[in-house]
């Protein structure tokens, strides 16, 4: 048995697409889901749904806790999110002799952290360890950024314990975009973004760099204060609606692309072989 943990926010768009590729590649499973600002009526489709108060890594701990009670410390235990599903059989087998296999972001800046877009272990792994998607424990970035995001603290708990797992690595062979529509391990797709604008860390972060940075380009000396201050904050107030226009654009150009993606994940069973050819 395959005890799924989901949740879905303010949107049931997912909910169909998500539940279909799980009756197509997770053989017997039980789907247990938080479905915040959604109809009721969609709670029907699943074996547990609640409207779960909390933010998005306290939700999946706490449906976890819920399949806990269900299962056995056998069960594979698979933590989904809403905008991802598998695209091939699921079992003991992906995960490649190691009691955990996740989704790894490499091209997300050198994200090392197990990500809960698609995590696959056991139930009894996870209550073993004392599995915890929070944030918390930190990482540097490609950029050396210290940051922490959903799964940093399962992170911490495995590199504590020395416990190898298996990363789940972007396979994609065509891409629309370096980030979202991705396939890991030929194994799950994460469309990304599916509940918010589709603006990532890596797109963003250059231009408020270059906002912060702005004032360093100033020709007037700090000793001539009244003209230098109004240069500095001329500079500063340029570069912000830079990146403000900047940010606009790529949040419209990528909501463009996830329309068309996903009116294929609509219409086609088999979309996703587009990525691997």
């Amino acid at each position: 048995m395959i005890r799924v943990v989901t949740v879905h926010w303010q949107d049931e768009r997912w909910i169909e697409p998500q539940l279909r590729f799980l009756d197509r590649f997770a053989g017997k499973h039980r789907v247990y889901a938080a479905i915040n600002g959604i109809d009721r009526a969609w709670g029907a489709k699943f074996h547990f749904s609640a409207d779960l108060e909390g933010s998005h890594p306290e939700k999946l701990n706490a449906l976890a806790e819920i399949a806990r009670d269900d299962g056995r410390p056998d069960d594979l235990l698979l933590f989904l999110d809403g905008d991802a599903f598998p695209i091939a059989p699921l079992d003991v087998d992906c995960l490649g002799g190691m009691p955990l296999a996740a989704v790894r972001r490499d091209e997300n800046l050198g994200d090392r952290q197990p990500h809960p877009c698609f995590c696959l272990t056991t139930v009894g792994f996870w209550f073993g360890i004392g599995g915890d998607w929070r944030r918390g424990h930190t990482w540097k970035t490609d950029t050396g950024d210290e940051v922490t995001d959903v799964g940093g603290n399962l992170l911490g708990i495995l590199e504590a314990g020395g416990i190898e797992w298996r990363p789940l690595l972007r396979s994609n062979r065509m891409d629309l975009d370096p980030l979202w529509f991705g396939i890991y391990g030929d194994l799950a797709y994460h469309h990304g973004a599916g509940f918010r604008p589709p603006l990532a860390r890596r797109d963003e972060l250059p231009g408020r760099e270059a906002v912060r940075g702005a004032t360093a380009s100033a020709v007037i000396p700090t000793w001539v204060p009244a003209l230098g201050r109004a240069e500095r904050s001329l500079r500063y107030r340029i570069a912000r609606r830079r990146h403000q226009r900047d940010v606009e654009r790529s949040i419209d150009e990528g909501q463009a692309r996830s329309d068309d993606v996903f009116a294929w994940i609509e219409s086609d069973d088999d979309f996703y072989r587009r990525f691997l050819s």
